[in-house]
């Protein structure tokens, strides 16, 4: 049979000093002592919470079930502290479960008190305690949902922001490249009216087009050259095309060099069209060439816009399924382009995939969002240089990403409460302190994975673990 505590003995317990005779004498007839030998579970995380406990002696641990493996959240021996089902006094408004686990590490002897009765007892006997309670916990879990999407629009804002910059430069690129590309093709049309006013000859005018043909693949396999070696190219070719009594030679042979042209592919035109046509005959090979230039460049810059959208697609996942099976690269790679603007140019990124690793089910826009918390976490805690580096592996039944930075690392006064809801070490107005919690809950909630953290001055780690299946 259960034993039972006397109001007096009830009273010793700190939780219930305070209470009259009349609510020690309820407690004490419905609490019952319970004992528990070393080793055995006094309840398990995720039953439904029956009972509200308090330790009476012995040594307990609580424990939270973390990605199928058990982690030991306080262990303690002070007589009156709690556990259980500690939600009781919300009723229905939340799902009764208990939180964690409660181990017996010791014998120990714990006050059961049933978790509806106890509940009715804290609303009755303490109504305005109750009222500021509820206030707390569901006013909490609003500010942390509003803040939380205040979160993510401001680094959504930032990210757009980023985006239309990178987007900025390809695009004033290839309008550029468009208003010089008029120019040329306008140039081309007058020189190839003087070509072809009937001083060539038929043949002559057929070498043309093939040196115009040749002209057209020397640019679009021409080598990049360094600064000093395109100097040298266009000094030698200046000093040809003068020799032969080509006027400003200077102003076409850059582009002639960035086309691949050298003396001796000159020397072949002046063969083939003769020494009276070869200036008009320069001219017009040089507007083909700047026009491969020109439309490799608008080219380019297109390539460019079209990356950037895709990788803004593939962050954003609008045209996708919320749960799917996805390659963590990819999302990766869109978050690394996503957040390129706010890398500052001395910051090293090192990205070490193992391409070997299979596709994952994921939630793939929230993971990018875990992705953009922990690298802006980790850009931010380096300042303006350093390096950031990516890595994927694998670990039994889990994908890891480690996301590393050379930063000055997380104090170990504060490494506990990182993932804490609300925490932050920044100024106040420039973080929420929900980065960390909401990763945090993406990736243990709903991945049913884990994040963990390694840190020393010069190397912090964050690795979050994925599972390879649901």
């Amino acid at each position: 049979m259960s034993e039972l505590l006397t109001p007096a003995e009830l009273r010793t317990l700190f939780l219930f000093e305070k209470l009259d005779e009349h609510q020690l004498a309820v407690l004490a007839e419905h609490g019952r002592v319970e004992r528990y030998p070393a080793g055995q579970t006094v309840y398990r995380e995720g039953e439904p919470a029956t009972c509200f406990i308090v330790l009476l002696g012995g040594v307990i641990t609580l424990t939270r079930l973390i990605h199928g493996d058990e982690v030991e959240v306080a262990r303690t021996e002070q007589r009156g502290v709690y556990g259980g089902a500690t939600q009781a006094y919300l009723g229905e408004q939340v799902e009764q479960i208990y939180m964690n686990t409660m181990h017996a590490i010791s014998d120990v002897a714990v006050l059961e008190i049933p978790a509806d009765l106890f509940a009715g007892w804290t609303r009755e006997w303490f109504p305005m305690a109750m009222h500021l309670l509820e206030g707390l916990f569901f006013g909490m879990r609003a500010s942390q949902t509003i803040v939380g999407e205040r979160e993510r629009l401001i680094a959504l804002g930032s990210l757009s922001a980023g985006l239309t910059h990178e987007l900025n430069n390809p695009a004033a690129a290839a309008v550029r490249a468009t208003a010089i590309l008029r120019e040329r093709v306008t140039g081309m049309r007058t020189k190839l009216a003087m070509i072809a006013d009937g001083r060539l000859d038929g043949t002559r005018l057929h070498n043309l087009v093939e040196l115009q043909e040749a002209a057209v693949k020397r640019a679009a396999s021409a080598p990049q050259l360094s600064a000093l070696a395109t100097s040298d190219a266009e000094e030698e070719l200046t000093d040809w095309l003068d020799d032969h009594d080509v006027t400003a030679g200077w102003d076409i042979a850059p582009t002639l060099v960035a086309g691949g042209v050298d003396p001796e592919w000159l020397e072949q035109v002046a063969g083939a069209i003769g020494p009276e046509n070869l200036e008009p005959a320069i001219r017009w090979l040089t507007y083909t060439i700047d026009t491969e230039l020109l439309m490799r460049e608008i080219d380019d810059a297109v390539t460019r816009i079209s990356g950037l959208v895709a990788a803004a697609k593939q962050y954003s996942q609008l045209d996708r399924a919320p749960h799917q099976i996805v390659d963590v690269h990819d999302l990766l790679n869109a978050t690394l382009t996503m957040l390129q603007a706010k890398i500052p140019q001395g910051i090293r990124t090192v990205k070490e995939y193992d391409r070997e690793l299979p596709p994952i089910p994921a939630y793939a826009a929230e993971l990018n969002q875990v992705w953009t918390n922990l690298i802006d976490n980790a850009i931010g805690a380096m300042g303006e240089t350093g390096t950031l580096t990516i890595r994927t592996t694998r670990e039994a039944k889990n994908l890891i990403v480690e996301i590393a930075d050379t930063g000055p690392g997380i104090p170990p006064a504060i490494r506990p409460r990182i993932f804490e809801p609300f925490f932050t070490t920044k100024p106040v107005g420039e973080g929420t302190g929900l980065g960390l919690d909401i990763s945090y809950r993406i990736v243990v909630k709903k991945h049913h994975g884990d994040i963990r953290v390694d840190s020393s001055p010069g190397d912090t780690r964050f690795r979050v673990y994925l599972p390879f299946e649901d």
